[in-house]
């Protein structure tokens, strides 16, 4: 996803970007038939594009198996399975959906990778 800016009339599509000007993502590998994806988008889903999180990294939703995995992330065999990406490198991963406030923990912790990273 991107953001939009209009300078002097034009329409300008920008990438988000996070504080240290990486091109920030999570994709949700998802399945159709997975209750926890279901139950992911009937709590986090909606709240998702409006949190600083969410701002930060939009959601990009692939379906196991039926979409292909972006060159940077690795292998996924569970659902749902969120990937951060940064400049499309795996910044790291939460593997399954087991409540908002968990879900919530670890996004948060996944995020502080990024002022880890070099």
């Amino acid at each position: 996803m991107r953001r939009r800016a209009v300078l002097a009339g034009l329409t300008v599509v920008l990438p988000l970007r996070s504080a240290r000007g990486a091109e920030l993502v999570l994709v949700m590998v998802e399945h159709p038939a997975c209750a926890f994806c279901r139950a992911w988008h009937r709590t986090i889903g909606p709240i998702w594009p409006r949190s600083d999180l969410g701002r930060r990294a939009p959601l990009r939703r692939i379906e196991l198996g039926a979409d292909p995995l972006p060159g940077g992330i690795a292998a996924v065999h569970a659902t749902p399975t969120f990937v951060l990406l940064a400049d499309g490198r795996e910044v790291g991963r939460i593997v399954g959906y087991q409540g908002e406030t968990l879900f919530w923990q670890q996004a948060e912790a996944l995020f502080a990778r990024l002022a880890e990273a070099p």
